[in-house]
């Protein structure tokens, strides 16, 4: 019998993918909770695992050659299970090339822009004292608007990002882009993006990934005490 993986995982944007990847590929899994909120994100005995202190990360007992690898960085993480599994990353090298420029602009941009966006708009202003910083909303927020621009347009060409394929570079993407209202964007003049957002929310691996440990998420804002593991180390 397989041993399952171990996931290290908080209900956001950037655990989702890998909770949706583990459903969409059937691979058995252990759900580890790291409470980001609590700090458990700074523990030694995930630092061992996750030495940039941020969740997700796994650590799957059959690497490869059959010895136990762990792995941070949840772009990392999709390309391995993609790999291991050879699922959603496309027939050829065109399109495994397609997927990772995908995936790369999804880490490199949307993921960082809206969770600053989120930053600034939502969770600086309710801090003590409350930060509200007019520039620094601007930015995020216009910033993160472009890329759903850039999003739409390449949703209007194909299904899916990386083409007429599902595959990891959509795990990575629908998350963030899923949570766009508190981000303050719209989707009126993002016809491609609204029927893509549909289309993978859909799928029953996304709803299933997108459900774990979906008790746990809270409102940071509300969540005072966190405010001092989220933001000041």
């Amino acid at each position: 019998m397989t041993d399952p993986i171990q996931l290290f995982y908080w209900p956001t944007p950037n655990g989702w993918k890998i909770s949706i990847a583990l459903e969409e590929m059937s691979l058995p899994y252990t759900l580890n909770l790291i409470d980001i909120g609590a700090g458990d994100q700074f523990a030694p005995d995930f630092l061992k695992i996750a030495p940039n202190n941020r969740m997700p990360a796994i650590i799957d007992p059959q690497g490869p050659d059959g010895a136990p690898i762990s792995i941070f960085e949840s772009g990392a993480i999709l390309q391995y299970l993609a790999r291991k599994t050879g699922l959603y990353y496309g027939e050829t090298e065109r399109d495994r090339v397609n997927v990772d420029q995908w995936l790369m602009w999804q880490m490199g941009g949307l993921g960082p822009m809206a969770g600053q966006a989120h930053h600034f708009l939502k969770y600086a202003p309710s801090m003590e004292p409350p930060h509200v910083l007019p520039y620094a909303q601007d930015r995020y927020r216009t910033e993160t608007a472009r890329l759903y621009g850039v999003m739409d347009k390449q949703l209007s060409k194909n299904a899916y990002l990386a083409g007429d394929f599902y595959s990891i570079a959509d795990m990575a993407a629908w998350g963030w882009a899923s949570l766009w209202e508190g981000q303050q964007q719209t989707l009126d003049d993002k016809p491609h993006l609204k029927r893509w957002l549909e289309v993978v929310g859909q799928r029953p691996a996304v709803q299933r990934g997108r459900a774990v440990a979906a008790e746990k998420r809270s409102d940071f804002r509300k969540d005072k005490d966190s405010h001092s593991a989220l933001f000041k180390r």
